[in-house]
């Protein structure tokens, strides 16, 4: 029984509830025989039930005749009863947890799998709490929906139907009878599941308010405690907690109400049942055996009725999750139309009147950007905060889509390469430094570096003069550096982030504040392995010190998305332009 596939990249998201769930069982496929046994083990059960109520024919006839062969008979029939409801229970209960917990692996799979491939875009507008949130909550929910659920109504409701089948059989004008509640029954029932689905839509919106809030207080909980904060992000969190109580209450007021409504629908339905049994024309030449068999089994059937009116909440907050969670496997991924994939590019980089704006924003962030760096120079990017630095570089990877005008690598536009290959060729520092709660190693060798050597793990370390506080460490580059570094200051997370870019060995390298987090002393030491790690590469650099990129083949000075002043450290001062005023505002801040 093998984990199904990911669903079709763009499957049409479904418009409605039945749509949803059909889409949700789609995942049942592959484990089709484990949910046939389910359903064998529901019918045994449903049989041993209807069986109950047929016995009691017996039982009274064993009771008005009580001779040794009733007797015998009798114990047999019960023991044989419960015996088969064992049986049933257990194969309906085990196979279909087991379907719904491989249903359930798969969907978090999928899910996982499309974040990981949706642009950046998306992230933006969605708060991590939240898709944290989908991934834990909102696929537990369909948990319930495709286990509990699908057992208690593929059980109980082949119950119903033995009992009716059974009803009409004895009786079919007092089942007849019996039958004229159901449209009463259903009005209720479907009522109650619009209601369970619009409710439960919010408690998951609750639900990632909390996840999102909670999150975002732990992460920052220096900036919280430094800053007094925890007044304020108690009365949020207790905000968000608060609305996700509120709705919950609003289900169970549902619940609780749905539920004995329909129990007093069965209860006048079979009241008038036994006030008609004992009208001579309807009840005609029933035996009292059978007439308690048939009251049996209508009585019986209110139990399965209830615990399928119960189990509808379940289905509605597991529809609604999997409507959300369908949402996002249906955003469209990462635009990868490329075909181009070298195994390394020289590393010529040209900027043609590139234009970029942010989705809903007026204004371009870029404008008319037009530069071309040639295999092996360095560039450096200057100018005030918000000026464009990060975005121009987050073009060169494909981070964000630009929207005028076109970037080209050794004379390809950026689109005619595959992303994997794009990204292959450039090694990335920033100064918001993202470590894993992992080893030293596993942090320097990330991802498609993992089978870099001991030996060269440790000389990367080296260069970037890491090395002289990983050996301190307890075990060296086995040590575990707990959630995002946070055993390390700030100048050795930038250090291992700068030595996982040396290992790389990619022939684009972006410095993005690279030397930010670190001490004058320490920024001496990366300094002067970056300069021997650009050599030969192509190297974009965002500096906010000026002192650090002074040997830069050229500097680029922006301001308002555009490029104001282009040239050579020397050349730029003498001309007095917005270069020299920056630095001259940085040489007295240092005096």
């Amino acid at each position: 029984m093998k984990a199904p596939s990911a669903q079709p990249a763009l499957t049409p998201p479904p418009t409605g509830g039945w749509d949803t769930y059909k889409r949700l069982l789609s995942y049942v496929k592959p484990f089709w025989v484990a949910f046939s046994l389910a359903v064998v083990g529901n019918i045994i059960y449903a049989a041993a039930s209807t069986g109950m109520a047929a016995a009691m024919e017996y039982v009274i006839a064993a009771i008005e005749h009580p001779t040794d062969e009733n007797r015998l008979l009798l114990t047999l029939v019960i023991v044989g009863v419960f015996a088969l409801r064992g049986v049933g229970t257990y194969m309906s209960s085990y196979f279909i947890s087991y379907v719904g917990r491989h249903v359930i692996n798969a969907l978090r799979n999928d899910l996982f799998d499309r974040m990981m491939t949706l642009p950046s875009r998306y992230f933006d507008d969605n708060a991590s709490g939240r898709l944290v949130s989908k991934l834990t909550y909102n696929v537990e929910q369909v948990a319930e929906a495709t286990t509990n659920a699908v057992t208690t109504t593929l059980r109980e409701g082949l119950t119903i139907v033995g009992l009716l089948g059974f009803m009409l059989y004895t009786n079919w004008k007092l089942t007849l009878l019996f039958l004229t509640i159901g449209p009463i029954i259903a009005g209720v029932v479907s009522y109650a599941s619009k209601r369970f689905r619009k409710i439960s839509r919010r408690i998951q919106g609750s639900m990632g308010d909390i996840t999102h809030v909670a999150s975002e207080s732990i992460v920052g909980y220096r900036v919280v405690r430094t800053f007094g904060g925890e007044e304020y992000v108690r009365n949020r969190f207790r905000a968000v907690s608060e609305r996700n109580l509120r709705q919950s209450l609003k289900m169970a007021a549902t619940q609780a109400t749905s539920v004995p409504v329909i129990q007093v629908l069965v209860a006048i339905a079979i009241a008038l049942l036994v006030w008609m049994m004992l009208a001579p024309e309807i009840r005609g030449e029933m035996t009292t055996g059978q007439l308690v068999a048939f009251l049996t089994a209508a009585t019986t059937m209110a139990k399965p009725i209830r615990q399928v009116t119960n189990i509808h909440a379940k289905v509605q907050k597991g529809v609604a999750a999997a409507h959300d969670i369908f949402e996002t496997i249906d955003e469209a991924p990462e635009e990868d139309p490329g075909q181009h994939a070298p195994e390394r590019v020289a590393g010529d980089i040209e900027f043609r009147d590139v234009s970029f704006r942010y989705r809903d924003q007026l204004d371009d962030v870029l404008r008319d950007i037009s530069l071309t760096v040639p295999a092996g120079q360095s560039v450096a990017l200057v100018g005030r905060s918000g000026s464009g630095k990060s975005t121009l570089v987050s073009l060169l990877p494909r981070f964000y889509e630009y929207t005028g005008g076109e970037i080209l690598i050794d004379g390809r536009p950026l689109r005619d390469y595959t992303l994997k290959s794009l990204r292959a060729q450039i090694a990335l520092v920033t100064q918001n430094v993202v470590l894993f709660n992992d080893t030293v190693a596993a942090n320097i060798a990330y991802g498609a570096l993992r089978d870099c050597s001991r030996e060269e793990i440790r000389a990367a370390a080296e260069k970037a003069h890491a090395l002289e506080f990983i050996d301190r460490m307890p075990n060296g580059l086995d040590t575990v550096i707990g959630d995002n570094g946070v055993m390390l200051s700030g100048g050795q997370r930038q250090r291992l982030a700068i030595a996982r870019a040396l290992l790389k060995d990619a022939p684009i390298l972006i410095l993005d504040e690279a030397t930010s987090a670190l001490d004058t002393e320490s920024e001496r030491h990366i300094q002067e392995a970056l300069e021997t790690v650009m050599k030969g590469r192509t190297t974009l650099v965002i500096a906010h010190r000026l002192s650090t990129i002074e040997n830069a083949d050229r500097i680029l000075v922006m301001d308002k998305g555009r490029i104001v002043e282009s040239g050579r450290h020397d050349e730029l001062l003498a001309a007095g332009g917005a270069y020299a005023q920056l630095h001259q505002v940085q040489f007295s801040e240092q005096a």
